[in-house]
């Protein structure tokens, strides 16, 4: 990277950036037209209304050039947006605030493929069912606990049996 390149990192509301904080105060001293950078920011992470999405906003001072890159909102939001919740409960072992179905656990799984440690659809259930473990959110209508030992035993052997990545 050039000594005239500045890299901005910001969490902004998918689809709902706009020119105030974060990015505003951050883009002004490179010069850069903000107008076209919440707009392109906006264009990208329309797919994550609703969400807390990772962008990070690469500007050539010289050029004025910029680049955005979008990251995947954290497995928290992806199973609130899942569930139709705004937040995780407060007492997650007593108060459950919502149910995945094991085909909406599969999709967050996807979603975030990329930054999961796990090989297989079964290994990244694993993970996201932790998540859901301390954010009051049951599976299938059971415990998150309880359907992680149901995992394990390989009683979704057959629904967790597919590629988690499509390369």
């Amino acid at each position: 990277m050039s000594e005239n390149m500045i890299t901005i990192e910001a969490l902004v509301e998918g689809g709902k950036a706009s020119g105030g904080p974060p990015i505003g105060p951050a883009l002004g001293p490179t010069g850069v037209n903000i107008f076209q950078v919440v707009t392109k920011i906006n264009e990208e992470t329309q797919a994550y209304a609703g969400l807390k999405v990772p962008v990070t906003i690469i500007v050539d001072q010289e050029t004025k050039q910029f680049e955005i890159i979008v990251g995947i909102p954290p497995t928290s939001a992806l199973i609130l947006k899942e569930v139709g919740v705004s937040k995780g409960s407060g007492e997650p072992s007593t108060n459950v605030v919502g149910n995945l179905t094991i085909d909406q656990l599969k999709a967050v799984a996807k979603g975030k493929a990329n930054d999961l440690s796990a090989l297989t659809m079964k290994n990244a259930a694993m993970i996201v069912s932790g998540t859901c473990v301390s954010m009051g959110v049951s599976i299938e209508g059971k415990s998150a606990k309880d359907f992680q030992a149901e995992v394990r035993e390989g009683t979704w052997d057959a629904q967790l049996d597919e590629p988690l990545r499509e390369d």
